[in-house]
């Protein structure tokens, strides 16, 4: 089926990005108020920033699963499946998915040492003085407006590509909505659309393994049909650096350093303040399980939906159903992540076109939402608060945080409609943004694991491999191409030597710079963070009931313990124990192994799907009882009890939020 682009007119592409941007904004803004009249959850500036520590496990694996979920997750898995067969959806999720794992251990320390934190830069103020805050908040804050961009290029893309409509008009549409919600409900807002967006992606994810695997009528309908085209597509043409130049096998040289490269990239998020948001934002007793389960979760993203999408395109193309059908995809297609929508065509054919852009609408509203709310805490909290006007209340820093979620969502869109005409693809984005910001990863890491760390560290190590990593990804580039270009610059090896320079290269300057004049920090100082409730306290709450200082910290060590030997042995098997034995022996997938490899798809994607989906709701079941309770007058609404100190936002003054009673009728 030879077909012309776009084929689906524009008004598909308005009526999915308006319709579905109108639906959430009403949504989480209801919500927002409804939660305000009947729960009392007043959207002061500790609710909005933080949720007042209290998510649970479920929408805490959920959020990372949306934070790790850029629209260039899916669609360059998809691509590096489409190019490199098996290898490529597998070494993609490893490579991004171990950062999750590790990062659970930062989360985990960041509860444990500054338990009333807004923002992890409100760590690094308090520990470095204001030179190591700003350095370190550069980096969060070019990653956040980068990683944000790369959003809306990759989803303004796949819209104009597939519906003719205009990219710039995409690229201001999806946040003019968010604007709208993350105003009303804050990170809370933020999480249950992290939430409900998962929950479609996964929808979509398992609607296509049937349609691939199952589906009788398809153009593949089992593990064995697609076995047999993807060996057909093999003597077509072979895959340069893959064993036998099969689909099907993990011996993939290319494979192996798209690897290293997505190590890199993944770690770049872990720069990002947003993360830390989250582990904030998170009930300290939910920290770990949220994030193991939604490092395990987030894994199926690109190893199922790339395997499934990406392998039926390649394994389609020569085929009368494939979009481009005689011909094969151009290189400007696949840069721009054109095989997972032309792969889901060939299995439902325009209703999969369809498929895939709410897929990618998905993600790109989710993690837009997720970094709009790590921004304006950044700038109220980092900047606002810290340098302009250190006595802002609570009233002050949300009116600034809602002045800094308009901004943010007016000037991303224009910076990625530049970045658009200038000829920058999602390819690109996402490949060279660790070069840019993983020489602070381990400076930030240490700034909670180590006490040594001194500021010279902290400040000259990134800088010092920023400049290294970018100086080799250049020198890569032309010394291998002879020119430096958005092309060549794409290429693998400028893009390992840059990634893995700027991953590595401060764990040799840190050390260095730090043995120079060690540190040898006092950890209490960072509990004498106050929250913006103007209450310090010796106990925390949390599910299950009020806990002393002393008891949280014995937890979270023990919490810690356990997150360091889950990350050891997790890393271990993705990265060594799983592939390697594959690669080292040059094997190539037997029908029956094949088959075997779909039924850990099936497996994981079910695991990963029925999670994210039930969990939330079983752990607030609660919850949303009594929320259906007061709405039909079952239970009067909770009471807010006012007491002298501080109002609700903070305010010196006559009233305080304090407790909260709930009142049964009759």
């Amino acid at each position: 089926m030879s077909v012309n682009l776009p084929v689906l007119d524009q008004g598909v592409g308005y009526s999915l990005i308006v319709g579905f941007g109108a639906f959430f904004a009403i949504s989480m803004t209801s919500l927002s108020l409804l939660l305000a009249r009947y729960k009392s959850q007043i959207q002061t500036s500790e609710m909005l920033m933080t949720a007042n520590h209290s998510l649970k496990v479920g929408l805490i694996a959920s959020a990372v699963v949306s934070s790790w979920t850029l629209a260039a997750t899916l669609l360059s898995s998809t691509t590096e499946a489409y190019q490199y067969g098996v290898s490529g959806p597998f070494w993609y999720g490893a490579g991004c998915t171990i950062q999750i794992f590790l990062f659970a251990i930062a989360a985990i320390e960041l509860k444990r040492k500054a338990p009333q934190a807004h923002t992890f830069l409100e760590v690094v103020r308090t520990r470095y003085g204001y030179l190591g805050h700003i350095v370190l908040m550069c980096y969060s804050l070019f990653f956040q407006i980068f990683t944000s961009v790369n959003l809306l290029v990759g989803g303004s893309t796949i819209f104009t590509t597939m519906t003719g409509m205009s990219s710039e008009a995409a690229c201001f549409l999806v946040p003019a909505f968010i604007m709208t919600y993350t105003i009303f409900g804050g990170i809370k807002a933020a999480f249950l659309t992290d939430w409900l967006n998962t929950v479609v992606i996964y929808a979509i994810m398992l609607a296509s393994l049937f349609a691939a695997y199952v589906s009788s009528s398809g153009v593949i309908g089992s593990p064995e049909r697609l076995y047999k085209l993807l060996q057909e597509v093999a003597t077509l043409h072979p895959v340069a650096g893959n064993e036998d130049g099969s689909y099907v096998t993990m011996k993939s040289d290319n494979g192996g350093y798209t690897g290293l490269v997505f190590i890199g990239a993944g770690f770049a998020a872990a720069v990002d303040s947003q993360l830390f948001q989250k582990a904030i934002a998170a009930d300290p007793s939910a920290t770990l399980s949220g994030y193991i389960l939604g490092g395990l979760c987030w894994f199926t993203i690109p190893f199922v939906t790339a395997t499934t999408f990406g392998l039926t395109a390649a394994a389609t193309e020569h085929l009368p159903s494939f979009p481009t059908y005689p011909n094969r995809m151009t290189s400007d297609q696949v840069s721009s992540g054109m095989a997972m929508p032309f792969g889901a065509m060939a299995l439902w054919g325009k209703g999969g076109a369809v498929a895939i852009l709410i897929s990618v609408l998905m993600a790109v509203t989710a993690n837009m939402a997720s970094e709009t709310i790590a921004n304006s805490a950044l700038v109220t909290y980092d900047i606002y608060k810290a340098y302009i006007n250190p006595a802002a209340t609570g009233k002050q820093l949300v009116r600034v945080s809602h002045i800094t979620i308009v901004a943010f969502d007016l000037v991303v869109p224009c910076i990625a409609i530049g970045l658009i005409h200038a000829g920058f693809n999602v390819d690109w984005l996402l490949k060279a943004i660790g070069i840019f910001v993983d020489s602070a990863i381990i400076p930030m890491a240490c700034t909670i694991l180590w006490r040594k760390q001194s500021r010279l560290a902290v400040v000259g190590a990134p800088l010092i491999s920023s400049a290294a990593a970018i100086t080799a990804w250049l020198l890569t580039a032309y010394t291998h191409y002879g020119e430096v270009t958005i092309a060549t610059t794409s290429e693998t090896f400028p893009l390992v030597a840059g990634n893995m320079v700027s991953l590595c290269g401060p764990i040799v300057v840190t050390p260095v710079l730090t043995y120079l004049r060690p540190d040898d920090f006092d950890w209490g100082l960072l509990k004498q963070l106050k929250s913006d409730r103007g209450v310090e306290t010796s106990s925390t709450v949390h599910e299950h009931g009020v806990e002393d200082d002393k008891a949280m910290d014995t937890r979270l060590r023990k919490s810690r313990n356990k997150a360091c030997a889950l990350a050891a042995f997790l890393c271990l098997s993705f990265l060594i124990l799983w592939p390697i034995p594959m690669y080292g022996t040059d094997y190539v997938f037997s029908p029956g192994f094949f088959k075997g490899w779909i039924v850990i798809v099936f497996i994981w994607a079910f695991f990963a799907a029925i999670t994210i989906t039930c969990l939330p709701i079983f752990e607030s079941r609660g919850d949303i009882v009594d929320f259906v309770k007061y709405m039909l007058g079952m239970k009067r609404p909770m009471a807010v009890s006012v007491a002298e100190g501080h109002d609700l936002d903070g305010e010196e003054g006559n009233t305080t939020f304090v407790a909260v009673e709930e009142k049964s009728k009759g």
